[in-house]
């Protein structure tokens, strides 16, 4: 972007002297020498930035940085938490918990095509949304009472620290800016599972990349993900011809931007999927996914990316396979570590600058914290 207006800049320069050729003095020549000299620094400190990033990713590959429990966080207890089926991290570096309080997802919830059953019951209200404080992980804020009828995914972007949550009751997701309780952008129909692409079905999770697209696991019906502008307007379905793709419940999202990847926690394929996110160009959109699949992967629940690596979490798939957090190098589709122990995880985020990593069970109704050595 710096070299296309400095490009600018020059060409109205070199339109001025051919215009007005005898008004041009020593003046307008040190300015374009400015801006070439500007232009040159620019390029090294791309490629200085490019060289880290490099060196950072084979650090990665070599030795990936292990989670590691902080034990006794939270050092004061979470009342009145139900499941807890996400979390994100804002960008004060602080955690934040999206719950379901005395919400319960059981087989009267939905009937067999998908609508909620209990609207009588009315929104959720209790708080759902809890703003956990990073040094001992007591409650800073809380929010969210009588919006939500089943909670599901939420992400912080890095893009202003919007909230951006998915209900399964509602078959919907929400934009949040913050300290607004009322959502910016609404994604799908209140109450309405569908097919259509005004439509969504149990949503499960989003992420959103650095450029404000929107990416939406469309996940236990529809078994697609929706990419949208910053805007909320469709853009893409995914897949879709000649994508060789199938999805069977994508759970999770996350984004490696460098590498133009979507990452999918492709839960009942038991693998994750990273198919080309098309933010760089839309040349490579129907390249095949990369693909990890391995025989202890089991259940994939969640994903998140840290520098070119994924880390994923799994949940309850057989007594066979244990439940566990994986490192991930996509680049080379293997599982090039293992940690963690737990019942049933469901989400996984990071900081913004990778100080710490945080997972959620919901049952037990629990949120771990990890730093990464």
């Amino acid at each position: 972007m710096a070299n296309l207006m400095i490009f600018s800049y020059i060409c109205v320069f070199t339109l001025t002297i051919i215009v007005h050729g005898s008004r041009i003095n020593d003046e307008f020549f040190d300015e374009v020498r400015q801006l070439l000299v500007q232009k040159q620094q620019l390029q090294q400190q791309e490629d200085s930035n490019e060289g880290q990033f490099e060196q950072y990713r084979y650090q990665n590959v070599d030795s990936p940085p292990k989670p590691r429990e902080i034990k006794g966080w939270p050092s004061v207890p979470l009342k009145n938490i139900g499941q807890i089926t996400a979390v994100s991290v804002n960008p004060d570096g602080n955690p934040v918990i999206f719950h379901r309080a005395d919400r319960v997802w059981n087989a009267e919830t939905f009937n067999d095509t998908d609508y909620y059953q209990l609207m009588p019951d009315g929104p959720i209200q209790g708080n759902t949304i809890l703003t956990l404080d990073a040094r001992d992980g007591s409650v800073i804020e809380e929010r969210g009472r009588g919006l939500f009828y089943m909670p599901h995914g939420m992400t912080i972007d890095r893009l202003g620290g919007n909230l951006w949550l998915t209900d399964v009751a509602l078959h919907q997701v929400f934009k949040f800016k913050p300290g607004n309780d009322y959502p910016s952008i609404t994604l799908g129909r209140r109450f309405e599972p569908g097919v259509s692409r005004y439509h969504l079905c149990k949503p499960t999770s989003v992420a959103v990349a650095s450029t404000g697209e929107i990416f939406v696991a469309d996940g236990y019906c529809n078994n697609r993900v929706m990419k949208y502008n910053a805007l909320g307007r469709l853009i893409r379905i995914m897949p879709q011809p000649p994508e060789f793709l199938s999805l069977q419940v994508p759970h999770g999202l996350t984004l490696l931007e460098h590498l133009d990847l979507l990452c999918i926690a492709d839960r009942e394929n038991m693998r994750v999927v990273c198919p080309k996110a098309g933010l760089k160009s839309s040349r490579d959109e129907g390249e095949p996914a990369v693909t990890i699949q391995e025989p202890d992967l089991g259940r994939v629940l969640d994903v998140a990316a840290y520098g070119d690596l994924v880390y994923a979490i799994n949940g309850p798939t057989s007594q066979m396979i244990p439940i566990r957090g994986f490192t991930i190098h996509p680049k080379a589709e293997t599982i090039i570590d293992h940690w963690g122990k737990f019942e049933n995880p469901h989400s996984i985020a990071f900081c913004p600058n990778g100080s710490a990593m945080y997972v959620t069970e919901i049952g037990p109704n629990k949120i771990w914290k990890f730093e990464l050595v």
